[in-house]
């Protein structure tokens, strides 16, 4: 049996959709937090404005700064069309935008050095009928660039997507020819949410190929990203499980709706995760986090 490692613990820019970016990053290091999941968006280093390759060297330059390590995310609502949140999608009939998209993701993580670059399926469109054939063709454009530029690929079962689950992961991965660097995102709320083995037990089963680790709290049969301690999750299994099947990657903090109160968030995220990892100096916060809580007003 492997020696248990130290897990690496970061934060997802989407939480910190009030900040620019070089504020969100010098907040999460200041935290404490190793790494950083980084939302490709309007405000967030958008690969789609003037003089990309500059602004994505300053980045690089404050991330070596800070310490940080980073996977990139490219789960942006309305990056790529202002009226349908993320459309559009490989399934959709013209599918260039999200390939131009990805691609460029890919790029960026090159660039910065991410650990991994994660995207998923999309939302199956009304009437169309080869959904499938048509995620299986945009997924094989995403590898070869990623294989290009030596970039690992972690595909984030989603759900409500085409891809909702572990076992729809497996099937993409044998269909695409099992390509070395084509790993998982796995969000250990989507294994609370609708996964029929226990979180732990989805994270030793796809064990060889976790590449990135979204992580929040969440209830069974419904899709709501939860502060820590607000859901149903017991957080120290999981994060045992992580550290003994030797993950090497970002635990990083999934809460896209929390940005009005992101470094009370973020700072009480923190703490949980190191309580719950075991740090007997933090233990009793497990015992009274989500009783009482404080926020910040949401306005």
């Amino acid at each position: 049996m492997r020696a248990p490692r130290t897990l690496r613990f970061g934060y997802g820019t989407n939480g910190f959709a009030n900040h620019r970016l070089p504020d969100a990053l010098r907040v999460i290091a200041d935290l404490g937090y190793e790494g950083v999941a980084l939302t490709l968006d309007h405000d967030h280093l958008d690969p789609f404005a003037p003089d990309l390759p500059r602004r994505t060297a300053e980045v690089a330059a404050l991330l070596d700064r800070l310490g940080l390590a980073v996977v990139i995310e490219t789960g942006a609502r309305y990056l790529l069309d202002p009226w349908r949140k993320h459309a559009p999608t490989l399934l959709d009939d013209d599918p260039a935008l999200r390939l131009d998209f990805l691609s460029r993701a890919v790029r960026v993580g090159a660039d910065l050095g991410a650990e991994a670059v994660s995207f998923w399926s999309g939302v199956t469109p009304p009437g169309v009928p080869d959904a499938w054939d048509r995620l299986v063709r945009g997924t094989v454009c995403i590898v070869d660039a990623a294989a290009t530029a030596g970039v690992t690929l972690g595909f984030e079962p989603e759900p409500g997507m085409l891809v909702a689950d572990i076992a729809g992961w497996r099937r993409l991965y044998a269909d695409l020819g099992s390509p070395p660097g084509f790993g998982i995102t796995l969000d250990i709320g989507h294994c609370r949410c609708l996964e029929p083995l226990p979180e732990p037990d989805c994270v030793t089963t796809v064990a060889e190929y976790l590449v990135n680790v979204q992580i929040d709290d969440m209830r069974r049969g419904v899709h709501e990203h939860l502060e820590f301690g607000t859901g149903e999750i017991d957080f120290p299994p999981i994060l045992r499980a992580l550290s003994e099947v030797g993950y090497r990657g970002l635990v990083a903090v999934e809460l896209p709706r929390h940005s009005h109160a992101a470094p009370t968030v973020a700072a009480q995220s923190i703490e949980f995760l190191r309580a719950a990892a075991g740090d007997p100096s933090r233990a009793a916060l497990l015992a009274t986090v989500g009783e009482g809580k404080s926020r910040e007003d949401a306005g």
